[in-house]
């Protein structure tokens, strides 16, 4: 089979660092190009699939782009307002679109981890996500910390804008039963942790997961835009890591 071409979009970054050595390291990849915010984005028409780790206001252009040429794109960027996302839904219509908050295998296994602990444990037990990043990170709560407390939401039948409480201060009260409770931590280069707690009066679980390089995002998301070609054969729809690993 052809080699898939990827254009990086964000190559300045760090994780566009990453993804460029990612893809040089993988004999299924070919490199057609790197791009950053505000740059020509021409070079899209000589490639298979686009991934998009910039910020916020730099992914709807390259959307509109993807869309026109009918190219697979991979989205990592975070932080998007309501309206970029639901543009994200709509261009789904028209392309493969894979939209994750985090591309990392273990991540994603955190996130079937919470839903199926949630769903044993039940609502007795109060849960708390906690997230920490390299002072560098502008948005917050992390994209990863926001679809654990989504993931917490769906199965505990709360509502996200309604039900999160971001952070504490001051005279708060005392917790009620159906806030979540997310805490974004700001502080040298970690690369990223996430903690779920759940507690109940007499026992506590906490799931973890702690990323030591930013390899493990770049690695899933060069096998996401492999997968959403050879497996959804550019098929059309908004799927996520968690539809690239078989775990929905």
């Amino acid at each position: 089979m052809n080699r898939l071409k990827v254009v990086i979009y964000g190559s300045k970054g760090r994780m566009g660092q990453a993804l460029i050595a990612a893809v040089k390291e993988n004999s299924l990849l070919e490199l057609a190009g790197t791009i950053d915010a505000g740059e020509s984005l021409e070079v899209i028409a000589n490639c298979d699939a686009v991934i998009d780790f910039t910020h916020a206001d730099a992914t709807l252009p390259v959307l509109r782009k993807c869309m026109e040429l009918g190219k697979i794109i991979v989205i990592g960027t975070t932080g998007h307002s309501n309206d970029v996302r639901d543009a994200i839904m709509d261009a789904a219509a028209q392309i493969p679109v894979i939209f994750s908050p985090n591309y990392s295998v273990g991540v994603n296994t955190l996130f079937w981890l919470t839903k199926k602990a949630a769903q044993i444990l039940g609502p007795d037990y109060d849960a708390e996500v906690i997230e920490v990043h390299h002072r560098l990170k502008k948005d917050a709560p992390s994209g990863t910390a926001r679809r654990l407390v989504e993931v917490l939401d769906e199965a505990y039948g709360l509502d996200y804008d309604k039900d999160t409480r971001h952070g504490r201060s001051g005279m708060p009260g005392e917790r009620t039963r159906t806030e979540i409770g997310v805490h974004a931590v700001r502080g040298g280069d970690v690369v990223g942790d996430h903690t779920v707690m759940l507690a109940a009066p007499g026992d506590r679980l906490e799931l973890i997961h702690r990323a030591s390089s930013r390899e493990t995002f770049a690695r899933g998301a060069l096998r996401a835009a492999l997968w959403a070609r050879d497996t959804k054969k550019n098929q059309p729809g908004l799927y996520d890591m968690q539809d690239v690993l078989g775990l929905q």
